[in-house]
């Protein structure tokens, strides 16, 4: 096992934006509901002291029965804080895509 640098572990993004279309949910082989979104993100973020607008969408995955109950309200346009971690978007991605695996879903609206 290698050594890592004092932080190096860290891997928590919170993130709040609007959902985009209705999300899909289904249930795994073992049982777990598995909701699947994408989050629209829209702010002004400051950037060696200049402002910049930044815009972007993030793949949203929401597992499990304590997360099911917050999914069931998720309507295009609705506004959410989600807290999470990143991970590649499956076992087989070779291209490496990210998605935000929530672990607190905030309602905004």
């Amino acid at each position: 096992m290698t050594e890592h640098a004092a932080g190096a572990n860290d891997n928590v993004l919170v993130i709040a934006g609007h959902v985009v279309k209705v999300p899909r949910t289904r249930v795994s082989p073992g049982g777990i509901p598995i909701t699947r979104f994408l989050l629209d993100h829209d702010s002004r973020q400051m950037e060696a002291g200049l402002p910049r607008e930044v815009r972007c969408r993030i793949a949203v995955v929401a597992s499990g029965s304590d997360l099911r109950e917050a999914a069931t309200g998720l309507t295009p346009g609705r506004a959410l804080r989600v807290t999470g971690f990143l991970a590649r978007s499956g076992y087989r991605d070779s291209e490496l895509r990210i998605v935000l695996h929530a672990q607190r879903i905030e309602y905004l609206d």
